[in-house]
């Protein structure tokens, strides 16, 4: 005979109930950049609308950064950490290759023995967090979800590089899933292009730097204006395809909130994708840089914030970086 495994049902869907943030102390203008690189601040203005980014102290590790924010969001969300059964880091520059930074969250918060682990999807590893966390809830695995994109980028810029030396910043931001009747959060949209592994990428390994003694420190590169085209193009397709599969369209938005790559980029997708008027676009990059797995949720806690954004409101989110990959949901504003 054989068995059979018993079937499980959890919450009929799921959504984010609560956000929180945490920025570093340090503010970083163009002009600190322009001391390693020959440039102007109209130039880097023009490429990626950054005008400062935040940059992390000695103290202000991925772990701190990471409690820091996880707390703002358990406070947003009226839920002790006890009720946390999983917690999902994204982050690609936890230097300390394992145990994961989650395990460590997780004891700190206080969750138990809440299923902790750490996902590495770059600037697209938010969604593909905020997908599993509402995986985990609508098959009865979990109740309540800790999701946090986390990065010290700084650590992996090259100050003399003129193309990325001004893009990469610091931060955390993290979300928690709850249990609701009504979806929440869409069907994700994700994939993945492995023939562009190289258009953003580090320099070297890390066995290199130890069996060869590299005189320079690996950090982050990428081809710009390849990232540019795919993103504009490419992404806007992945966008649209997240909005169908959620039986919505653009006008049924009122918010997007893209990763927080460029401002070039976001305008780009913004015209491409015809969003109406009426819809809220993020534009944190401004003032945080890019934070990669951070930007989105950093994003939308800062529009709720500022009143830009409202709780209940429609928004279209979508990560997409190093790999090449990319994830795209629709959600419901905590």
């Amino acid at each position: 005979m054989t068995a059979k495994i018993k079937p499980t049902q959890g919450a009929p869907a799921a959504r984010i109930i609560g956000v929180g943030g945490y920025r570093p102390h340090r503010v970083v203008p163009n002009e600190e950049i322009l001391k390693h690189i020959e440039s102007s601040d109209e130039w880097i203005r023009s490429r990626s609308g950054i005008a400062t980014r935040h940059w992390a102290g000695p103290d202000e590790t991925v772990v701190e950064m990471t409690l820091a924010a996880a707390g703002k969001a358990l406070a947003d969300s009226g839920t002790t950490a006890e009720e946390i059964d999983a917690v999902i880091i994204a982050t690609v520059s936890h230097f300390k290759q394992t145990p994961a930074v989650a395990t460590e969250i997780a004891y700190r918060l206080g969750t138990g023995k809440a299923a902790a682990f750490d996902i590495s999807a770059a600037c697209a590893g938010f969604g593909y967090g905020l997908a599993i966390a509402k995986s985990l809830i609508v098959e009865g695995s979990a109740t309540r979800a800790l999701v946090v994109g986390v990065e010290r980028l700084s650590d992996l810029t090259d100050l003399t590089d003129r193309s990325t030396a001004f893009l990469f910043a610091d931060g955390a931001g993290a979300v928690v899933v709850g249990p609701t009747d009504e979806p929440g959060i869409g069907p994700t949209v994700w994939g993945s292009e492995g023939d562009k592994s190289d258009v953003i990428t580090q320099t070297e390994p890390w066995d290199r730097y130890r069996d060869e003694h590299l005189e320079r420190f690996p950090a982050l590169r990428q081809e710009g204006q390849a990232v540019f085209r795919w993103a504009v193009f490419e992404m806007a397709k992945v966008a649209r395809q997240a909005l169908t599969a959620s039986g919505l369209t653009p006008e049924d938005l009122d918010v997007f909130i893209p990763h927080q790559a460029n401002m070039r980029i976001i305008d780009s997708m913004v015209k491409t994708l015809k969003l109406p008027d009426h819809v809220a676009v993020a534009r944190d990059v401004e003032s945080t840089g890019n934070t990669s797995a951070a930007s989105i949720p950093l994003a939308m806690e800062r529009m709720l914030a500022t009143g830009q954004a409202k709780s209940g409101d429609t928004a279209l989110v979508i990560g997409f970086g190093a790999g090449l990959v990319y994830a795209a949901t629709v959600v419901t504003l905590p």
